[in-house]
Parts: structure tokens; sequence; C-alpha cells
């Protein structure tokens, strides 16, 4: 799920828009993140941004798309290199 590189932490998701809730789920096949953004116009990209952003209390700059703009299993990458920020994402998120 969460692999670290000199850029930041790769982080591997599957999304579902149109949900009753913001959540984070975690199961055996990874990381699944439901949104009750629709997945037009990129709405569902902007609130899956802003929501990580929120949970991991990082700025929204610091999250980026690298794979999947408008597919439902995206790779994100994490522009953190602060041990303890990384620490607390990895306690989050795993």
């Amino acid at each position: 799920m969460l692999k670290q590189t000199k850029d930041g932490l790769i982080l591997n998701i599957k999304i579902s828009p149109n949900s009753s809730k913001n959540i984070i789920l975690k199961d055996e096949t990874g990381l699944k993140i439901k949104l009750t953004a629709q997945p037009i116009e990129g709405k569902a990209n902007k609130a899956l941004i802003e929501f990580l952003s929120k949970q991991l209390k990082i700025p929204k700059t610091s999250i980026e798309i690298l794979k999947g703009e408008t597919s439902k299993e995206k790779t994100l990458l994490i522009k953190i290199f602060d041990n303890d920020k990384i620490e607390n994402i990895r306690n989050i998120l795993e």
C-alpha cells in the first residue's frame, strides 16, 4: 500500500465515488476510500485530495495524483519527508 521513495510516499488506492459519506476502509485487498463527490469534471479527485489532506493533517499541495486521473484505481504521491508525519500517515493508512 505505502512505499517510501526519494520523492515521498507512494500510495495505491481504490476510490468509490457517490458514497453516503467520506471514509477510509482497509481490507486484505488494500486501501479503499469512499467519497460523496461525483466522478464528474474532476470533482471526485478534488474531494479525494481535500479529504486525505484533512485526515492526514498535511497540506493539499503535498498530495499529487500520479496515475488514475479518470480511473477508480489511483496512485498518489504524498510529498512528506518529516519522519514524524510519515509515521503518523502510516498509522492512519496501514
